[in-house]
């Protein structure tokens, strides 16, 4: 099948990312980022079981308030001091007072109405994506697969621009794509290591055709290593992406 017809059949909470956790030590890694503190207010929207709201308040002092539309998870959160954790949709909600947040969807209605919600923050604000930038937007500092973006936002002229920023590169080879990809799924985590794998491959693959449409490519040839990879997906996984080679 193409790719796209295997994202398709992915369940849509995995697709939005709401059913990722991220690991313990990733959040650290992003709260050490933007140094977070004590006159912080940290939003997570999506918050899930909350892990990273009980760091941001145990760990760094900061004031954490924790958004979700599963009500279960948020009960969760609640058995826990000095949180806030509210069940609602990210797109209704009031983030004023925040001065970090973690935002991690790949719904692209959801990322473009968030997009102007965040628009409207005050100055200084800090956002945090992962993998992806903001739209339109270029990140003030990348620790891959970390973006940090602060309001107001600096437009990015295009696409292009946005990849150059945050690979510091204009010549994405395999092993670029392998590191980065890599990190990725170190970031992410997962309990069972085939899937990590499978990830790294998938993500590898996916960083250099999109480096080579755009003319980041350091080479016109493909790699002898993601040609392994696209015949690996292909024959292995049934999951085909040549098509994806402009």
């Amino acid at each position: 099948m193409k790719i796209e017809e295997y994202i398709s059949s992915l369940p849509s909470s995995i697709i939005s990312g709401q059913e990722v956790q991220l690991l313990d030590e990733s959040i650290r890694e992003i709260f050490r980022l933007v140094q977070l503190g004590t006159k912080d207010v940290f939003f997570h929207l999506g918050c899930g079981t909350g892990n990273s709201l009980r760091i941001a308040s145990k760990e760094f002092g900061a004031k954490a308030v924790g958004i979700d539309n599963n009500i279960e998870k948020i009960r969760l959160c609640e058995k826990e001091q000095n949180i806030i954790a509210l069940n609602q949709n990210i797109v209704d909600s009031n983030l004023a007072e925040a001065t970090v947040i973690l935002f991690w969807f790949s719904d692209e209605e959801i990322i473009r109405k968030m997009y102007e919600k965040f628009s409207c923050l005050r100055p200084g604000c800090k956002i945090i994506t992962i993998f992806d930038p903001l739209p339109g937007a270029l990140p003030n500092l990348v620790r891959f697969p970390y973006l940090l973006h602060k309001t107001p936002f600096n437009p990015a002229k295009n696409f292009k621009e946005q990849i150059i920023t945050i690979f510091g590169t204009e010549c994405i080879d395999f092993t670029t794509s392998w590191e980065h990809a890599e990190r990725y799924t170190k970031a992410i985590g997962s309990p069972e290591a085939g899937n990590d794998r499978f990830l790294t491959i998938l993500q590898t693959v996916m960083i250099w055709i999109n480096a080579k449409n755009l003319g980041l490519s350091c080479t016109q040839e493909i790699p002898a290593p993601i040609k392994a990879y696209i015949e690996i997906l292909d024959n292995f996984f049934n999951i085909e992406v040549k098509h994806l080679i402009k």
